[in-house]
């Protein structure tokens, strides 16, 4: 889709999932882990009844003290605390082992599916939310998620039994010392309320916030150049400020928040240990327990400190982990379509016929792009888009190859051969992605099981098999990031490649030569004749020998197909598409000079975008 094509467009960003729904997703994620989940809590509940023994010892220690016991009897609560401490170090390590791997592996499912849901994204639903938002989702939310389930996770874990098990051993040793205890927990309860009564919409508002400041940076970086031919640059500046100020500033408020729960925090271990100290006060006064037992109670809630506050505290994370997680499950839960994704064919299928019937599209209500568009492109027929900048010949092209649906009309293909899970269009743009890897792998994105003499033939066809076998390794040669560098064109020439390995009986070419250049246009244009050879093809012509080769020439204007025929018949109309043909060889008229196709060496163009 062109810029001017979506003028004005408004944002509708990708949903997000309920915190209802967001917990069952995690549910049926975790459902086939239940053992392990059982596992790694009954380690967890022994570490921390183990380490739990420390206070009685010490206290122990105290009243051997405090009777003036022999040095002698000091040596069996030294040992255990030596065991104790032994145990409970090679428990925990054991239990946060196998929660952490239980995240791990809960976490990879929760990706896999956010990954496999957002390739298959329509992507009129992507280019409406602005790449920015699905680029925050995959890179700041997924790693905001995995880091609370790396370090968040197993700490709140251990955290809270720590919690509950110290409860548990206060009331062991008297339960007035846990009636004291408890006095702190109103205040601690009323402190995680108020926490997440604000943090859940601000971390939610910062979501929203750092991927319209993506969108922003993505939308001025790759316009840079749009940008400076109109002095743009102080606008977009301004633009990108503005949304960095109100990332930052949503930031602060989370910090001012932070700062505050961890005030009431500190007045809630106030409370709490000053109640257990006069408690035991009080009940070693009245001969109730020992100086031992008070020690281990006031000991007991001191430990409580860091649980407490670190249960607490990672309520920080786990807030900003559910509001990521939600916008990630919101993905996962956007209905599939209702074809699944196609398996490649290993046959070459026949062409079929494309009916485009009434077709009426518009990005934005009220601004259609297409008009009434009524086209039928034979069976192997090969027709050239052509027009003016934004007559919406690329918004036609994604129709037919089934990217968009029409806001009205029908685009029906018939009479392929093809089985039902077989590819029925193929589409290859000029913005075609190399991924990281070997070359060979690049290529079977389109067909899985071709043979390296599968991938070989496919390169033969459009040319490239001479330069690929000059390469270092050959197929196996690393190619994308970090790899070996191509150029516009051999890049180009892979992706034809992949549309002869993928063998649809329908092509759709949008400007798929335009980054050629002038050195490798007609070498590149040669590629795409070959690889669309015995095809269905639509093609929007970057230059006009790709127009005049065609067996039939459709001319767009306004939204509309304005003119329709052969290169000669509409030339000697002595409409748009002579004009634009004149214009293009430097014929005056049509009258005093017949037009003549160029020659392979003329590299002037008629540019679409």
């Amino acid at each position: 889709m062109s810029g001017n094509e979506l003028s004005g467009h408004t944002r509708e960003l990708l949903p997000t999932a309920t915190p209802r729904r967001t917990r069952e997703a995690v549910r049926e994620v975790l459902r086939p882990y239940r053992p392990l989940a059982f596992g790694a809590f009954a380690v967890m509940v022994a570490a921390t009844a183990v380490g739990l023994l420390v206070q009685p010892l010490l206290g122990r220690i105290v009243d051997l003290v405090a009777d003036h016991r022999p040095p002698g009897d000091l040596t069996l609560p030294a040992v255990l605390l030596i065991v104790v401490a032994v145990v409970q170090g090679v428990a925990t390590a054991l239990g946060l082992g196998l929660v952490s791997r239980l995240g791990e592996t809960v976490l990879a499912q929760l990706r896999e599916r956010f990954v496999e849901r957002a390739l298959r994204l329509p992507q009129e639903q992507v280019e409406k939310a602005g790449s920015g938002d699905l680029n925050a989702r995959v890179t700041r939310d997924v790693s905001v998620v995995g880091e609370a389930v790396r370090s968040a996770l197993p700490e709140l874990a251990r955290s809270l039994l720590s919690i509950v098990l110290t409860f548990a051993a206060l009331a062991v040793l008297d339960w007035r010392f846990l009636l004291a205890a408890l006095l702190a927990v109103p205040i601690q309860a009323g402190t995680a309320r108020w926490y997440v009564r604000n943090a859940v919409p601000l971390y939610a508002e910062q979501r929203i916030a750092t991927g319209a400041q993506q969108q922003q940076l993505l939308d001025t970086i790759a316009g840079a150049g749009t940008v400076r031919a109109f002095r743009l640059e102080e606008e977009h500046t301004e633009s990108v400020t503005r949304r960095s100020a109100d990332a930052v500033a949503l930031t602060m408020r989370g910090v001012r928040l932070v700062l505050n729960f961890y005030n009431r925090l500190h007045l809630a271990e106030y409370t709490g240990l000053a109640a257990v100290l006069v408690t035991g006060f009080l009940l070693v006064r009245a001969d109730s327990v020992s100086i031992g037992t008070a020690t281990a109670a006031a000991l007991y809630f001191h430990s409580l400190f860091g649980p407490v506050n670190q249960a607490l505290a990672l309520l920080d994370d786990a807030q900003s982990a559910t509001a990521a997680l939600a916008r990630l499950v919101g993905v996962t839960d956007i209905p599939e379509p209702e074809a699944a994704a196609p398996t490649l064919p290993a046959q070459r299928s026949e062409p079929g016929t494309v009916t485009v019937t009434g077709v009426h599209h518009e990005y934005v209500p009220g601004r259609p792009v297409l008009r009434d568009v009524h086209l039928t492109l034979a069976a192997g027929e090969r027709v050239a888009l052509v027009g003016p900048s934004g007559a919406g010949k690329t918004t036609l092209a994604k129709l037919v190859a089934g990217v968009h649906e029409p806001s009205a009309g029908t685009v029906v293909l018939t009479g392929a051969s093809t089985s039902a899970d077989s590819p029925q269009v193929a589409l290859v743009t000029q913005e075609t992605h190399v991924f990281a890897g070997p070359l060979a792998d690049d290529l079977r994105l389109a067909r899985a099981d071709a043979t390296d003499d599968d991938l070989r033939a496919a390169l033969t066809e459009v040319d490239a098999l001479d330069w690929v076998s000059a390469l270092p390794e050959g197929l196996a040669t690393v190619v994308g990031e970090g790899g070996h560098r191509l150029t516009a064109a051999q890049v180009q020439q892979l992706a034809l490649a992949r549309l002869v390995l993928a063998d649809p009986p329908v092509a759709v070419l949008d400007e798929a030569t335009a980054e050629a250049g002038s050195t490798g246009a007609r070498l590149l244009e040669k590629a795409a004749d070959r690889a669309i050879e015995n095809r269905t093809a639509l093609v929007v012509a970057h230059r006009l020998t790709q127009a005049a080769d065609a067996d039939r020439i459709v001319v767009m204007d306004g939204g509309r197909i304005v003119e329709s025929g052969t290169h000669d018949e509409l030339c000697a109309a002595a409409g748009t598409y002579a004009s634009l043909w004149q214009a293009w060889s430097g014929t005056r008229t049509t009258a005093e000079k017949p037009p003549t196709r160029p020659s392979t060496e003329t590299t002037t163009t008629v540019k679409d975008h």
